[in-house]
Formats: structure tokens, C-alpha cells, sequence
């Protein structure tokens, strides 16, 4: 081969060397800008998810205080009444106190119904179900239309039922909110 061939062939290599760099080096910049590119989407991704979460989470808690409070305003009435049953000295302000408080407790339920886990939802019904069950009975004993076997001292032991169910309920609304353990006081 001729030094004049030699020299071509050496100044094409050269240069199909110098484009080459210049494609591979383009090609890898593209792919870093692909990777932050897919980076970006998923921290905004990331973030998107966790902004849900917290409404999510905030949007439980205010939905627990707010059955929670009327729970306790509703066995507070409840509780009462059964002292006025006993002394007999029931009033219409407490009658109209636990229609009230009945209502309350009963809208904060249903409102809830549409937010609760299943899990804080069963621990609700039951709760509710006991309210209900009180709730008749006290009225059949203030009417005077109490079956046989029910007097204040049943209705007390229906509180008593009442009150469990409602540890049990707030419980599982911490345990929901990450309060408290899911294996603490269960």
C-alpha cells in the first residue's frame, strides 16, 4: 500500500472516529435526559400519590372526631336519662337532648359510612347497633312500655355493652390513623 492510501485511509478512520464520538456521546446524553425525564415523572408521581394519602388520611381523622364526638354526646344524654328514669324526673329538655343528640350521632354515621375502612366500619355498626338497642329500651322504660326484664339496671348493662363497643371502635380508628399499634390493647 501506498503512503498516499495509507494517509486517506488514516484521515477516514479519523475522522469516521470523530463522528462516531460525536453519535455515541449525543446517544448518551439522550438516555441521561430520558432517565431524569422518567426520574422527574416519578417524584411527581411520587409526590401526587402522597398528597392523596395525607388528604385521605386528614380526611378520616376528621371524619373519626367527628363520630367520635358524637358517640360520646349521645351516651353522655343517654347516661342522663337513665338517672332521671331512676329518680324518676325525666323532662321534655331531655327528652328533646336525646332526640338531638339521636340525630347528630345518626347523620355522623351515615357520613361516615362513605369514608370508613371496612374494618373501622364493622367496629361503627357495632357501636350502632348498641345505641339502637339502648336507645329503644330507654324509651320503652321512659313511656312505660317496658317488656319483661327490662328496668334500669338492664339498661345499665346495655351502657356497659355500649361503652366496650366503643373502645373497641376508637381503637381501631387509631389503629387506622398508625396511633396505635394494631397489636396494643386489642
Amino acid at each position: 500500500m501506498s503512503s498516499s492510501v495509507s494517509q486517506i485511509l488514516v484521515a477516514v478512520l479519523g475522522i469516521g472516529g470523530t463522528l462516531a464520538s460525536a453519535l455515541l456521546t449525543q446517544r448518551g446524553a439522550n438516555r441521561a435526559r430520558d432517565r431524569e425525564l422518567r426520574h422527574a415523572r416519578q417524584l411527581q408521581a411520587d409526590e401526587r400519590e402522597y398528597a392523596t394519602r395525607r388528604t385521605q388520611l386528614e380526611a378520616r381523622r376528621t371524619c373519626y372526631a367527628a363520630l367520635n364526638s358524637g358517640t360520646r354526646d349521645l351516651i353522655n344524654v343517654m347516661t342522663r336519662l337513665v338517672h332521671a328514669l331512676e329518680r324518676d324526673e325525666v323532662t321534655e329538655d331531655l327528652r328533646s337532648e336525646l332526640d338531638r343528640s339521636r340525630r347528630d350521632h345518626r347523620l355522623r354515621h351515615a357520613e361516615a359510612q362513605m369514608v370508613l375502612p371496612d374494618a373501622v366500619m364493622a367496629a361503627a355498626s357495632t357501636a350502632n347497633r348498641h345505641f339502637g338497642d339502648l336507645y329503644g329500651l330507654l324509651l320503652r322504660l321512659e313511656t312505660g312500655t317496658a317488656r319483661p326484664g327490662e328496668n334500669v339496671e338492664a339498661a345499665r348493662e346495655s351502657m356497659d355493652r355500649l361503652w366496650d363497643s366503643l373502645w373497641r371502635m376508637r381503637h381501631v380508628m387509631r389503629v387506622d390513623l398508625g396511633i396505635t399499634p394494631p397489636d396494643q390493647g386489642s
